[in-house]
């Protein structure tokens, strides 16, 4: 009996080619390639007739082209289409970013000249000139803002509900068209709305903290609906179905489960939606007015409040200007902080109560 002998396999042979090498730019020459068109850009502004508008444009324009002209000639078409694309990115979010850095600047500048004790804790009665605070204001601010808030997020709330939960056919189709075009409406219509209610009842001319609250409500509603109607919207259906079949009944399902669940949401869009009203002017204007002592019943006559109280210092300085002015901006600053400081609140919920999905 023969045994073959597998046979060897036959020896590959190699053929030598070109082979090509991916070159890549240094890790800070796409940015240093950038910054050379910037300040060709600033070189041609000097010499067209220099302005802040055209160096931007300039050098912004030179600087993509040098990134993309440089990444083509060394790294080939796709990784400078690449380029391109993250530079034209990379300008327009630092251009939208130059207005805010601006804003806070100036705010920053003019408003911290008054920052102190006496802004806080006095009020503008009895002052002509010099000295003086935004204390009453203050107060106002936050007053309405936490009766708008209690009327505001009771309503919105439960109309989300309505629409996740139960709503069908024309009316939620309707609720839905009328909650979007709230959420569009000019803030003075939403004013001239309340004054012209309260009218009704107590006569041209009234002035009172509640009517505030009641024209921001109109603002703040249609913004509570939305973000808690896409909140409950992400809460898994899973987890109601597992509800109703243990034979719980669905208005029980939905506030032990669904809200539990969509709390953390549910309190992040409130706190945006309480910053978004709280800088308003038009409306406060119409309804509240401003005084220069303290009033804290909403109830009772007019009340000052920051937006309001920035408003006059400024339309109506006295004499000598100058300090009103100074008083205006740090009262635009306190309400920047108030806002911030809602935006880090909301962040904080949005953290803290998040439902936990690990052991």
């Amino acid at each position: 009996m023969s045994t073959q002998t597998p046979s060897a396999p036959a020896p590959v042979t190699e053929h030598p080619g070109p082979v090509r090498s991916h070159r890549r730019l240094p890790r800070f020459a796409a940015t240093g390639v950038y910054l050379a068109g910037l300040v060709l850009g600033a070189l041609l502004s000097a010499v067209t007739g220099f302005s802040v508008a055209l160096t931007v444009v300039y050098g912004a324009v030179l600087g993509t082209l040098a990134v993309w002209l440089t990444s083509r000639a060394v790294e080939g078409r796709r990784k400078s289409t690449d380029r391109l694309v993250t530079a034209i990115v990379t300008t327009a979010f630092a251009i939208a970013m130059v207005p805010l850095v601006s804003l806070v600047y100036t705010v920053l500048d003019n408003g911290l000249r008054r920052f102190d004790g006496t802004f806080f804790n006095s009020s503008m009665l009895g002052v002509v000139g010099e000295g003086g605070g935004a204390y009453h204001a203050i107060l106002g601010t936050v007053i309405i803002t936490l009766l708008t808030t209690v009327i505001s997020v009771p309503i919105g709330l439960l109309t989300a509900i309505y629409l996740v939960e139960y709503g069908t056919g024309r009316l939620k189709r309707a609720i839905t068209f009328l909650v979007d075009v709230m959420t569009g409406i000019p803030s003075i219509v939403a004013g001239l709305f309340a004054f012209a209610l309260f009218a009704l009842f107590f006569g041209p001319g009234i002035r009172l903290g509640v009517m505030g609250a009641v024209a921001l409500s109109v603002l703040m509603i249609p913004v509570v609906v939305r973000s808690s109607e896409e909140v409950l919207k992400l809460v898994p259906n899973e987890l109601r179905e597992a509800s109703y079949a243990l034979g719980v009944p669905k208005w029980r399902t939905i506030v032990k489960v669904v809200i539990p669940t969509a709390i953390a949401g549910l309190g992040t869009g409130v706190t945006l939606a309480v910053a978004r009203v709280i800088g308003e002017t038009a409306p406060l204007l119409v309804t509240v007015g401003i005084i220069n002592g303290t009033n804290l019943n909403p109830f009772e006559g007019r009340m000052a409040t920051l937006p309001v109280f920035a408003f006059y210092q400024l339309t109506q300085p006295g004499f000598p200007p100058e300090l009103a002015i100074e008083r205006a901006w740090t009262a635009a600053l306190v309400l920047i902080m108030l806002v911030m400081a809602l935006n880090v609140v909301a962040r904080l919920i949005s953290r803290f109560f998040a439902p936990k999905t690990g052991r």
